[in-house]
């Protein structure tokens, strides 16, 4: 596998960058912490917009905020650090073991700030768009199918952003806005959709890029565990990092740390100022836990199992849709756990090679969030 200049032997730009993001709100860290309403309504200010672009890092777990995002690159950083000198505390190998995280982490990077560059202008709007689609579809799926290189990056950030997020921009707005459907349904359809458009592309066009064999999502990695009760304590926080393609229990734990963090600084900044992050992470981590003992035996066989799913779409806009009670969040937890994973198994298995098989993940997103959210607010006493 070609490395390029992401040798083991020299700093990483992905590992730069977070380090200036750090300094970046550390500098800021003297001035209060603006509510999500106040930083919607000032996305025209240069801060306020960085402040944004940053927090779509940290997007697909609904936390949105800086801290999330920042705690999530940091943890990151240290697991390919670990990874790469082959360090027990590293937890899950972080990007499935392929040590492709810099190149991931680059593409999808890049494929976001082209977003904002094209599409930037639809918050003007006033209304809530997907900006951050491309951080954790397309780019990154490239990069773990086609492997390292120049040319796959910038390849992935390019289609990310000329595909994806006027796919996303386009049902959000034109199908689940008019609906009253969670805008979840639009982020992952326009993923899946986009994808599907991109790997036919490279299809057509073989001598562009060639299929790696680095392990993916898709395919089983072989591991030696016990699956016993710290596994799955382990598998459950490394699921909350599995939807940028991380799968990494020190990513996670950032992650997670930075959205503790951002609600004890200003608890309606986070969570698009529902203040609603503490029950939504508690759905979440019971999601994974179900799953992730439910499906055991598939995690086993498998090497990898689809359990994250409901962290990112089901769990969350249920809780966003119909409050934090605890009605709520266990039957959108059990609900998403039993339901999504095995839909997206059954999806993904009938993907031709040629693509990556999270669009059968975030397929079985947009169908179960359409399904089960409804049902949950039936559930909950709330109508639908």
């Amino acid at each position: 596998m070609k490395t390029l200049r992401f040798s083991n032997r020299q700093r990483s730009p992905a590992l730069i960058f977070a380090c200036l993001l750090v300094l970046l709100v550390v500098s800021l860290a003297h001035d209060q912490w603006p509510d999500y309403g106040q930083l919607a309504a000032t996305l025209d200010q240069p801060m306020s917009r960085l402040r944004w672009i940053i927090g779509d890092i940290s997007e697909v777990t609904f936390y949105k905020h800086e801290l999330p995002a920042l705690g999530l690159l940091l943890g990151a950083c240290l697991a390919h650090w670990a990874y790469v000198r082959g360090y027990r505390w590293q937890g899950f190998a972080i990007c499935y073991g392929s040590g492709l995280w810099p190149w991931v982490f680059t593409s999808s990077l890049m494929g976001l700030l082209l977003s904002h560059a094209l599409w930037g202008w639809t918050l003007a709007s006033g209304a809530w768009q997907p900006t951050f689609v491309a951080f954790v579809s397309l780019p990154a799926a490239m990069v773990l199918l086609f492997g390292a290189g120049w040319r796959v990056t910038i390849t992935g950030a390019l289609l990310g952003a000329l595909l994806v997020t006027p796919a996303s921009l386009l049902v959000v707005n034109y199908l689940c806005y008019p609906l009253q459907l969670p805008a979840v349904i639009g982020n992952v359809s326009g993923m899946a959709l986009a994808s599907l458009v991109a790997f036919l592309l490279c299809k057509c066009f073989p001598s562009w890029v060639r299929p790696c064999h680095a392990p993916a999502p898709s395919e089983p990695v072989a591991v030696q565990a016990d699956y016993g009760v710290v596994w799955t304590l382990r598998r459950v926080l490394a699921d909350f990092s599995e939807a940028p393609f991380y799968g990494n229990e020190l990513a996670s734990l950032g992650l997670l740390l930075g959205a503790f963090l951002a609600y004890m600084l200003a608890p309606s900044a986070a969570a698009y100022g529902s203040l609603l992050l503490l029950p939504m992470i508690a759905g979440q981590a019971l999601a994974s836990l179900v799953g992730v003992v439910f499906w055991r035996r598939q995690w086993q066989a498998r090497g990898w199992y689809p359990t994250y799913i409901p962290i990112v779409s089901i769990v969350p806009a249920a809780v966003l849709a119909h409050g934090g009670s605890w009605q709520v969040v266990v039957a959108s937890a059990v609900l998403g756990a039993l339901v999504a994973p095995p839909l997206a198994v059954a999806i993904t298995q009938r993907l031709p090679a040629s693509m990556h098989g999270y669009i059968g993940n975030v397929l079985s997103m947009a169908i179960s969030t359409l399904g089960i959210v409804p049902l949950v607010g039936v559930l909950a006493g709330g109508g639908v």
